[in-house]
């Protein structure tokens, strides 16, 4: 999955030089506005290492997502499974992203997206997707992609009593025939 490349876009692991832009995506109250809480620095360079050792694992992982014309990281885009039982969908394979506030609105998280979501649909019988039911433009980018909705459900790792705004999810999901067959 490393080294994904679309017209404007590689996908590729965090790189040690990643780490201030990494935590100030995963810091901006803008981008982690459907989040539960902002990462500190501590908690965002465990997570990117966290994410690395998971595509020498898996195979898969949240990439940084670069452009190609000035080399500079515009977010995370990628494929990672979901193997916890507290998801009912678990086990399972979700495709996401998250995008610096300077690269949202220009089709950088859809197309990223799409070659992620190619590249998974050799290999895997269905690909999910889930935001909060309020991020319409995650939920634009699903449907772009050919996601379709499956149903809400209160993500099981949200404390609604701290955060009701953000326990509602919607679950999208993209089998391989249903892909096959728009391909």
């Amino acid at each position: 999955m490393e080294g994904l490349r679309t017209e404007r876009l590689m996908l590729r692991r965090w790189l040690e030089s990643d780490r201030a832009v990494f935590h100030r995506l995963n810091s901006d109250p803008e981008v982690m506005r459907f989040f539960p809480q902002r990462m500190s620095r501590a908690e965002a360079d465990a997570t990117m290492d966290r994410w690395n050792a998971d595509l020498e694992a898996d195979g898969m992982s949240f990439l940084a997502a670069v452009r190609r014309d000035d080399r500079r990281v515009v977010g995370v885009i990628g494929l990672a499974p979901v193997t916890e039982p507290v998801y009912d969908f678990a086990p399972s394979v979700q495709i996401g992203w998250r995008l610096l506030p300077e690269a949202q609105g220009q089709g950088y998280a859809t197309e990223g997206a799409r070659a992620c979501l190619a590249f998974g649909m050799l290999a895997l019988p269905e690909i999910i997707s889930q935001c909060v039911v309020e991020n319409v433009a995650s939920s634009a980018v699903m449907e772009r992609l050919g996601l379709r909705f499956r149903r809400t459900f209160d993500h099981p790792r949200i404390v609604a009593r701290t955060h009701p705004h953000l326990l509602r999810h919607s679950l999208y999901g993209l089998r391989r025939e249903e892909w096959l067959e728009r391909a």
